[in-house]
This record gives C-alpha cells, structure tokens and sequence, in this order.
C-alpha cells in the first residue's frame, strides 16, 4: 500500500514539473519579432492583404507577456488557425517592456496602458476597423478559446453570398 502511494506521489511531482517546464517553455516562446522590424512588418502585412483581399490584424505584446503567449496558442489551435489564415494577416509587434513602439500604437488608437495583448484590425488597404480600448484580452489566460473565435468571426471580412456568422465562408 505505501508502494502505490509513493508511485502516487512520484506521479503527481512528475506531472507538476511537466506543467511548470511547459508554461516556462511556452513564456519563452519568441512569437514577437525585434521591436525595429515592426513598421518593415505592417508594410509586407499590407501588401499581403491588398493582394489577397484580407484584413490585417495587428497583436500588441511582448514575449515576456504570458497571456501574449496564450492568444498566440489560441490563434493557432485548430478551431481558430483555419478562421485566421482563411481572412487575416497576423502582425505581431513587439512593444518592449511597453517602451517600444508605442507610437504604432498610438496610430491605431491602442492605449498600451490598457495592457497587453491588444489588438487592432486593418482593412486591407490599412483603414483602421476596430482597436482595442479597454484591454479585453489582457486576462487572457482566464478567457477561453472561443473568445478568440467570436473575435475573429465579428472582424473577418464578409464576401458576397456570405453571412457574417458562418465560419466556412
């Protein structure tokens, strides 16, 4: 009996390390570029969406930032990755330690102070749609992933034929 308690407790331990070295490894995770590629990136993000009838969306954060780290995954995961490839291009900003870029920010209407992630989304001919105002997405880790949905399905670009809530179209 002790045995099985001890296998229990080695069990346990082992499980608490994994998720402590998983959210470490995902908090270091480099999803923003060099804060000076910034202005290079919206440039080519532009572009990419005149030529392809997309919208831009524009994510405000830093690496350091845990809950950046979660919008990130939640971006990617296989409900929302379709949805994102489908009607945006991404754009990340590296903000710094909120010291950065700041007035990219301020172009797009996006009080940093608020705190990050924030977000903003570009028509494609970089027309601002919406900014973040009230911080939404600074608890993110607390949201769940279909937040992030409701957020995309609302900004993606509707073509002809399609409704605003279809996923598919």
């Amino acid at each position: 009996m002790k045995k099985v308690k001890l296998i229990g407790a080695w069990i346990g331990a082992g499980t608490l390390l994994a998720l402590a070295a998983g959210t470490a490894s995902s908090a270091s995770r480099d999803i923003y570029p060099d804060p000076a590629q910034a202005r290079t990136d919206l440039a080519a993000a532009l572009k990419t969406a005149t030529a392809t009838h997309k919208r831009v969306l524009v994510d405000f954060g830093g690496n350091w930032c845990g809950d950046c780290q979660v919008l990130d995954i939640y971006f990617h995961n296989e409900a929302n990755r379709p949805i994102l490839d489908a009607n945006f291009v991404l754009v990340h900003v590296n903000i710094g330690h909120m010291d950065q870029n700041v007035d990219i920010a301020g172009e797009y209407k996006v009080p940093l102070e608020k705190g990050v992630p924030a977000l903003a989304v570009l028509d494609e001919h970089g027309k601002l749609l919406f900014s973040q105002q009230t911080g939404q997405f600074e608890a993110m880790r607390r949201m769940e992933s279909s937040a992030v949905t409701q957020f995309l399905v609302q900004w993606k670009p509707t073509k002809p034929g399609c409704s605003a809530v279809r996923l598919t179209c």
